[in-house]
């Protein structure tokens, strides 16, 4: 068995982007006369952009212009500049962790690299930070779980991913790992738990002391790290 390593989805989990990022989402459809609400992007949660255009469709009817796709990234690069934090007690918790562990988000690396600076936690990880961008399939597709783990040598079976999103919850589980589903962030919502339990998380945790005490029960956290 090697050493643990903890996996951390990035947006809703490390940053609390996901409420921006629907704004985002609905100005860049609204630019281009095509009504979207916000309840319609929070079914996206953990898709990769790509994705979640064709899942919007599907939904809506409404078919993004190939040509506009930048926009949205527009859109979300500046409300992420202007707006984003750290999730309530990451700060801490990063500071205090001795286990290895990296960022596997659906995100490019271009927004995951500004939101770990923005909000003050790209030290906590260097290099150890991989895109859906870099494999075959997206969340929840294993493929970036397999590709992180395999990238820092640990074993699925040492791994342990937290996600705040079921697509992310589906994808560690598929991956052979323990699966945290992490209800800490701005777009929580009523049954969120509820739906991490049934995508396959092994556990939930609602902020990071519950965390901490749930990958030290599990093993994955051997060191005292403390209150946050």
């Amino acid at each position: 068995m090697s050493d643990p390593l903890i996996i951390f989805d990035c947006d809703g989990v490390l940053v609390d982007s996901e409420p921006l990022a629907a704004i985002a989402y609905e100005r860049a459809y609204n630019k281009h006369g095509l009504a979207l609400t916000r309840d319609i992007v929070g079914q996206c949660i953990g898709m990769k952009q790509a994705d979640i255009i064709v899942r919007i469709e599907e939904l809506t009817g409404h078919a993004f212009p190939a040509h506009a796709e930048d926009d949205i990234w527009l859109e979300t690069k500046a409300l992420l500049e202007e707006e984003l934090q750290p999730t309530q007690g990451i700060l801490p918790f990063l500071s205090n962790l001795q286990t290895a562990r990296c960022v596997a988000s659906s995100s490019s690396m271009e927004r995951i690299a500004l939101s770990l600076r923005v909000a003050g936690i790209a030290e906590f990880f260097a290099d150890n930070v991989f895109s859906t961008s870099m494999v075959k399939n997206g969340k929840p597709a294993p493929d970036i779980f397999l590709f992180a783990s395999d990238k820092l040598g640990s074993e699925p079976a040492s791994s342990v991913v937290i996600e705040d999103s079921p697509f992310g919850v589906q994808g560690a589980v598929a991956a052979g790992m323990t699966a945290i589903g992490f209800t800490g962030g701005g777009h929580t919502f009523n049954g969120h738990a509820e739906k991490l339990l049934s995508a396959g998380a092994h556990a939930t945790c609602a902020n990071w002391n519950e965390v901490q005490t749930e990958l030290t029960r599990r093993g994955f956290i051997r060191e005292t790290v403390a209150d946050i």
